[in-house]
């Protein structure tokens, strides 16, 4: 008598092998057989014409100070994800000196947009060191697996003090340090370390992250932690990953592939197109793969951008005569701006000084892309652009803009792409995609909450590639669920899940495959202290299973907390 058993499901089971039908039988949270006769359970689900996958593994996250508060990991456990990697791009909470908290806030806020408020008013700091952070999150439970990596930045100015904090040079002895405390958290139970290079992370304070201009002998002799320990990846936001400097990524790519090979371990980098360059990204795929180096490109399922919105970024915020209005709710501001004369006022402004990404949205009407309320197209043609609309009604794009946040209540949403849209088709985004070094990754679950919302990407590989594309080739749903699945959990030798096979973890998800689809994101005041965030639903999920218990039943959590922290490579 088996404790589950999912039957007459299209199994897709991470291996990249086309789409079969089968009966799933599960015990003890494990996966006992697949096939035609599993035998009796005591809980039998008719899975007729539903899809099977595993659950998604996710390696991209920032869940880093969520975890200590919300176990339900939301907007990630949304959308089938199952197991995730926190600690990305060298910021966290762990090593912390006492007298270092509010300094690590800022590092958080000031590059993945987590509004501190929410971080000082949910952290309850039970830790100091690396292991004890692990202690900390191993005495949690959540509707998923985590696991995570030793940041940089936290390690850097632990043992620096203010000279880490502010990117002077580390000796020989800091070095030594830093790699002792490295191993010490990956002996505890880390899957990695982490570090960021690029110009574009900064802490509120404005400076950069502590380690982004680290000489060679700090990258290696770090890195010599997961060389002796012999596990670990060593994950990094490379320098010109933005574009801020085109002529960076080469260089380190360079670098990467020499420390990849003197420590024997992989290394994972974020991998965008460039508008300035949109073709650097096929040279650096190559470059990534030329050789025995480990080296892993991050890629992303769609455009990497701006939403702009009423509740998050515009074009109008920083006009004086809307800042008067910013801060009333949005029923009572919407009503305002209705009124003809303040919106006549509002858009004869022209603001001094300028706010930098407010004057961004204003600069490039022809980057703005409505997204509807159902099933969004983040492949949008260029006639829908605010600057074609605009043209063809005879309109100026500025007031066709205020008038589009105005719709919905105020709630309507726009999408502005800056990087992987070269083209204004995602034609490169799918050669990445089929790159066999590539995985997916860079959904910076958990982070980014005033105008990004990527913790969705795997419900994007599903409904657009796997689907509904029709602007390009899709790709086979066997090789979408492979590399949210497999792909992902190798990564990070996590070999006890991504494929649906015996002896397997019964990480599950039960998809309605013809209903997946996202709904259009929206702003929630839901973090501790009323901090805000943008949050995507899906329709179509049916079931989510984490070790064999269901935590999603369409959509909807279940109450169960099954998950817990991972604590090293699993076999």
């Amino acid at each position: 008598m088996q404790d589950l058993v999912i039957k007459g499901a299209r199994v897709v089971d991470g291996t990249g092998t086309a789409p079969y039908s089968a009966d799933v039988s599960v015990t003890e949270g494990r996966i006992t057989a697949v096939g035609p006769d599993v035998g009796r359970a005591r809980r039998t689900v008719d899975a007729e014409g539903a899809l099977l996958t595993p659950g998604f593994v996710d390696i991209h996250t920032h869940y880093d100070g969520q975890a200590t508060w919300d176990p339900v990991l939301t907007p990630s456990s949304l959308h089938g994800v199952t197991t995730v990697v926190m600690g990305n791009c060298g910021v966290g909470f762990a090593p912390a000196a006492r007298d270092r908290h509010d300094w690590l806030i800022g590092l958080m806020e000031g590059v993945e947009d987590i509004p501190g408020s929410a971080l000082s008013a949910g952290i309850s700091w039970e830790w100091e060191t690396f292991p004890e952070f692990l202690d900390a999150l191993d005495r949690r439970t959540f509707t998923m697996d985590l696991g995570t990596q030793v940041p940089h930045g936290a390690v850097r100015a632990y043992v620096m003090g203010e000279r880490g904090a502010r990117n002077q040079p580390a000796t020989p002895d800091d070095i030594a340090a830093m790699k002792a405390i490295v191993k010490e958290g990956v002996a505890a139970g880390a899957l990695g370390f982490s570090t960021s290079r690029t110009l574009t992370h900064k802490a509120i304070d404005g400076e950069y992250v502590p380690g982004t201009f680290a000489a060679e002998d700090e990258l290696f002799g770090i890195g010599e932690a997961l060389q002796e320990l012999g596990t670990g990846v060593y994950e990094l936001a490379p320098a010109g990953a933005a574009g801020e400097d085109v002529n960076a990524p080469a260089k380190e790519i360079a670098w990467m592939r020499r420390l990849s090979k003197a420590i024997g371990r992989p290394v994972s980098f974020a991998l965008l197109q460039i508008d300035s360059v949109p073709d650097l990204w096929r040279e650096l795929l190559e470059l990534s793969a030329a050789d025995d180096a480990q080296l892993y490109p991050q890629v992303a399922s769609r455009p990497f951008g701006m939403l702009i919105s009423l509740e998050s970024l515009h074009a109008f915020g920083d006009h004086p005569s809307y800042v008067e209005l910013a801060l009333l709710p949005l029923p009572e501001r919407v009503a305002r701006l209705r009124d003809p004369a303040v919106k006549a006022r509002i858009l004869a402004e022209r603001p001094e000084p300028e706010d930098i990404l407010a004057s961004m949205v204003r600069t490039f009407p022809e980057r703005l892309y409505p997204l509807a309320a159902h099933n969004p197209d983040y492949e949008p043609a260029p006639e829908t652009s605010l600057t074609f609309q605009a043209a063809a009604t005879g309109r100026d794009p500025m007031e066709l803009l205020y008038d589009l946040l105005l719709e919905d209540d105020g709630r309507n949403v726009l999408m502005m792409p800056l990087l992987n849209y070269a083209g204004n088709n995602l034609d490169a985004q799918r050669e990445m995609l089929t790159h066999p070094r590539a995985v997916l990754g860079l959904g910076d679950g958990g982070a980014h909450c005033g105008f990004i919302c990527d913790a969705s990407l795997p419900t994007t590989m599903l409904s657009h590639w796997a689907r509904d594309r029709s602007r390009g080739e899709r790709l086979p749903l066997e090789h979408v669920v492979r590399m949210m699945t497999r792909d992902t959990a190798r990564l990070y030798s996590l070999g006890d899940r991504g494929v649906i096979a015996p002896g397997m973890r019964a990480d599950l998800n039960l998809i309605d495959f013809d209903r997946v689809a996202l709904h259009r994101p929206e702003m929630l005041h839901d973090l501790p202290g009323g901090g805000r965030r943008l949050v995507q639903r899906a329709d179509g999920y049916l079931a989510t299973f984490v070790h064999g218990t269901q935590v999603f039943a369409n959509g909807e959590h279940t109450g169960d907390l099954p998950g817990r922290l991972i604590r090293g490579p699993r076999p």
